[in-house]
């Protein structure tokens, strides 16, 4: 066994091997609106789900070493408005090109191909290509020394059509294939899977499936 002090560690130091054990993470692809009225989009692999009362998502999004804010930072507190986007492997070459550094006044959406759509409950715009996106305003932003870190309240759910039964409330998960990152320049796909039996307890909780 290996063990390892973080305390000795340089934040790089523990970014790469928290980013390269906590794996695979879902890619949170962005669009948020700038002052200029330009729609950013990026990819962030710091995100997940928090909780569905309220319904919550957790991004975080790092500083940059000369202390400035990633436009979507920026945006997004400046406007507390955001779409969520989950990336498949159709998207994935335009969703990993919309992490190129450009100029405030150029969206990633043209830069890349990526098709804006109007939202229903924000600003921000959906992107036609995904097969999820989820609008939402900001409910909680909690700062640390390195990142801020956003939890949206999400406020509607589009998907790709086919993809939920919104009869029985479940999504089709042999016709959602999305992308997951897996450390480094390493990304995963999701084709590879397989079922377990559901444990039948009186004590599991939905926090435990």
């Amino acid at each position: 066994m290996t063990d390892i002090d973080f305390a000795r560690l340089t934040a790089y130091q523990r970014y790469k091997l928290m980013a390269s054990l906590i794996v695979p993470r879902p890619i949170a692809l962005v669009t948020t609106l700038g002052a200029n009225g330009v729609v950013n989009a990026a990819p962030f692999s710091m995100f997940n789900m928090v909780g569905e009362d309220p319904p919550l998502v957790m991004l975080s999004i790092n500083r940059l070493q000369d202390g400035h804010l990633k436009d979507t930072a920026a945006n997004i507190l400046a406007s507390g408005e955001f779409v969520v986007h989950i990336a498949d492997e159709a998207m994935a070459p335009q969703m990993h090109a919309c992490g190129a550094s450009l100029p405030p006044e150029v969206s990633e959406l043209e830069a890349t191909g990526l098709t804006p759509v109007p939202s229903i409950t924000v600003k921000p715009p959906r992107i036609a290509e995904a097969p999820v996106a989820f609008e939402c305003v900001l409910h909680e932003t909690m700062e640390t020394e390195s990142r801020y870190v956003f939890f949206g309240r999400v406020q509607w759910l589009a998907a790709r059509a086919g993809l939920v039964d919104t009869q029985a409330w479940r999504v089709n998960l042999r016709g959602f294939h999305p992308v997951g990152r897996f450390g480094a320049s390493f990304y995963t796909r999701c084709g590879d899977r397989f079922e377990m039996a559901e444990v039948s307890s009186a004590s599991t909780t939905i926090d435990q499936l």
